[in-house]
């Protein structure tokens, strides 16, 4: 071999070496590989991220546009669905339309006098419920078969209209009736449900009271008079038919403030509601006498006749009804006395139409109560009408101590000192109220609280005993319970104080002291009203003045008058 052809081979040895240098070089290794794989992988989930996110613009925006390329929908009444269900009457743009029911619309929803969308193709698409809104009518009568209803318009005029299912069943459970108010729509003839009426609703309550007899105290005989004249035809109607004998209209409870006639009329409507038992209910609605009144003209008698409407319709099912007006004096005065106003001339012919009139009222008593008896028009208590008047007495001490003992019982914290002296917590108690009647009917100087001198020149004392009321007594108590408990607060040892005899005797001074300056004394008749007698005209009234010494009250340490001690209000 020459020497330049061993030059040769060894140049093409060291290029072969040299390209599979090169060769190993450029081949990644695994662990490239794997990162490579893994940079890929997360690129391509983002682009499928992307992607589905773009898909969704997309089809968003695709959904806004076919939204905005839809016609606009109009809307109309179902008057009927024709039978099969593919085809509905519709009012709609004032006019009466036969429309296609769209298939997939579901039909058992499309009930008469529900609001239906229409499509572009004038075809009901879907069911909307009810109108909301509209105008307002007054229920007259439902007419035969509950589907159709005469209404009274703003104007008085009646329209026949068709009952929706709303109302429907309403009427059905017997929660709407005359008088009350519903939502119609005139030009589709249906009316929709039934309205509130604010004004009258805020007038008066359904609920029956939770008043019993036993909460009232010293009224036997006046509890057994209307037990007698309300009660007793409900309970027992079929022996007032034998009898041939017709219920009361109405009652009259009259006599001072504050001596329970409400409480009674409340206890009523309770004991009926407890006697009619399963057998039915009752029904007491209770009249804000001074709310009726209205300045607009004719206000005042709609209301009331909106009241003895909706008594009629409760009552027609034989369920009783007390229709209750408290201050009666303050609505039905007599005629012509009104100085600045004369409601009273349609007020009170506008009642006595209710109670008597070509209506019937049967199932349904009026109570009414009054310290101002003789302000109410005389043709509302002839009989016929408020049939039973029954006066309700100032009580005497045997009342007083009745009506204690509804309010001092032996549950209460009692003096322990008391309790020990008498024996037990039941003697105690009865300590209590011979002590509180003692005081206030007590016949001395320190309980004389005004003398009446008479137009023939006799005088007569009035004691604080002959201003007694439930109330007062009621309130006496509050007050001892008072004193032991700010006494019980003041000793740091609650447990160790209760009501005393201490406490009776300053609640009663501390209760006939703030009665000295009460009532008014400009009209001298006024305080023979107020303690109940009647007879001779009153002249000169002289207010007694005594200077009690109390626990909670300052001594008055101003001079007293040397003449008197006494005030007088003369008649001029």
């Amino acid at each position: 071999m020459t020497r330049a052809s061993q030059q040769t081979s060894s140049h093409n040895t060291a290029s072969s070496t040299a390209r599979k240098s090169n060769n190993n070089d450029a081949t990644p290794s695994l662990k490239e590989l794997q990162l490579a794989n893994r940079t890929l992988g997360t690129r391509n989930a983002k682009l499928v991220e992307m992607l589905k996110a773009s898909r969704d613009k997309l089809d968003a925006l695709n959904e806004q546009i076919r939204a905005l390329s839809d016609p606009p929908s109009t809307y109309g009444t179902l008057l009927e669905l024709n039978p099969g269900g593919h085809s509905a009457e519709v009012f709609t743009s004032n006019r009466r339309m036969r429309l296609v029911v769209a298939p997939g619309v579901d039909t058992s929803q499309l009930t008469p006098g529900a609001l239906v969308r229409l499509g572009e193709g004038q075809e009901v698409v879907e069911h909307c419920g009810f109108s909301d809104f509209g105008d307002i009518a007054v229920v007259k009568e439902f007419l035969p078969g509950g589907s159709r209803v005469v209404v009274a318009d703003t104007m008085g005029d009646l329209r026949v209209l068709k009952i929706a299912a709303p109302l429907y069943e309403l009427w059905s459970q017997k929660n709407v009736g005359a008088g009350d108010q519903v939502l119609v729509d005139y030009r589709a003839g249906y009316a929709f449900e039934s309205i509130p009426k604010a004004d009258v609703e805020n007038l008066i309550l359904e609920e029956i009271p939770e008043v019993s007899y036993e909460d009232i105290g010293g009224l036997h005989n006046q509890i057994e008079m209307i037990h007698d004249a309300v009660e007793l035809p409900f309970t027992h109607p079929d022996l007032y038919r034998k009898f041939d004998l017709q219920p009361p209209k109405g009652v009259l409870l009259y006599g001072p403030p504050g001596c329970g006639k409400t409480l009674i009329a409340k206890a009523v409507a309770h004991s009926l509601a407890e006697k009619m038992g399963s057998g039915g209910e009752s029904y007491f609605l209770n009249i804000k006498g001074p709310e009726l009144l209205n300045k607009f003209v004719g206000e005042t008698e709609r209301q009331i006749r909106q009241i003895f409407d909706r008594a009629r319709s409760i009552a027609e099912d034989g369920r009783p009804v007390i229709v209750f007006f408290d201050e009666m004096d303050a609505i039905f005065r007599t005629r012509g006395s009104g100085i600045s106003s004369d409601l009273e001339n349609t007020v009170v012919p506008q009642l006595l139409s209710e109670i008597d009139g070509v209506e019937d009222l049967r199932n349904v008593i009026v109570i009414g109560a009054s310290n101002r008896e003789e302000m109410i028009d005389p043709a509302i208590l002839r009989p016929g009408r408020l049939d039973v008047k029954i006066r309700v007495e100032r009580p005497d001490e045997k009342s007083a101590r009745e009506i204690a003992e509804l309010y001092l019982v032996d549950t209460l914290p009692l003096d322990p000192d008391l309790v020990e002296d008498t024996g037990d917590r039941h003697a105690a108690v009865a300590a209590l109220i011979d002590e509180l009647s003692s005081r206030m009917y007590a016949q001395h100087s320190d309980n004389e609280f005004v003398e009446l001198t008479f137009v023939d020149g006799s005088r007569e004392v009035l004691y604080y005993r002959d201003f007694a009321s439930g109330a007062m007594i009621a309130n006496i108590v509050d007050r001892a319970k008072k004193n032991a408990l700010k006494r019980a607060l003041a000793s740091g040892q609650p447990d160790n104080h209760g009501v005393s005899l201490e406490d009776v005797r300053t609640a009663v001074d501390q209760e006939f002291t703030e009665n000295d300056d009460l009532p008014n004394t400009a009209n001298p008749d006024e305080w023979a009203r107020i303690s109940g007698r009647t007879g001779q005209r009153v002249t000169e009234v002289t207010v007694a003045h005594h200077n009690r010494k109390t626990t909670t009250e300052p001594e008055d340490t101003e001079p007293e008058d040397t003449d008197s001690g006494k005030g007088h209000t003369d008649a001029s």
